[in-house]
């Protein structure tokens, strides 16, 4: 059995609008998850479409958008089983969304997936270091004498 890492509550998965996480791949960087609840559980995917990657199917402030079952892409409408990821419809027709691996066990979501690792809650650019100044300079002694 491959490490797991704890991420959060089943319930506190949306039905609609999923769990935003960034996981850090083997290269150093970082990348977007979000989770989705299923009828059975949940599933990880990764954060861009398969047509083009740069557009992102979970926005923070809306989540990501469901429809019968499926996660809509907002630029080109194509829809992604939310289950297994495959889209047969629209500008990403034929291709699946990028997995990442997960377990839900007693009503916890564990991130199981080898190739990645946890790196925080929330989006990438929103890493926290434990210092809530991530706006000041490193130092409150920045001026010279």
């Amino acid at each position: 059995m491959s490490p797991r890492t704890h991420l959060t509550s089943a319930e506190d998965v949306p039905e609609q609008g999923g769990w935003l996480f960034t996981v850090e791949e083997a290269d150093g960087s970082r990348q977007e998850v979000f989770l989705v609840r299923l009828a059975d559980g949940t599933a990880a995917w990764k954060n861009y479409c398969q047509h083009e990657t740069d557009q992102e199917l979970y926005r923070e402030g809306v989540g990501t958008v469901m429809r019968d079952g499926g996660i809509v892409c907002p630029r080109h409408g194509s829809v992604f089983d939310a289950a297994t990821g495959y889209c047969d419809n629209g500008e990403a027709a034929g291709s699946t969304l990028a997995e990442v691996d997960v377990t839900e066990e007693l009503g916890e979501v564990y991130l199981t997936d080898d190739d990645v690792t946890f790196s925080h809650a929330g989006p990438a650019d929103a890493a926290d270091d434990g210092d809530d100044d991530d706006d000041l300079p490193d130092s409150t002694s920045h001026l010279r004498f």
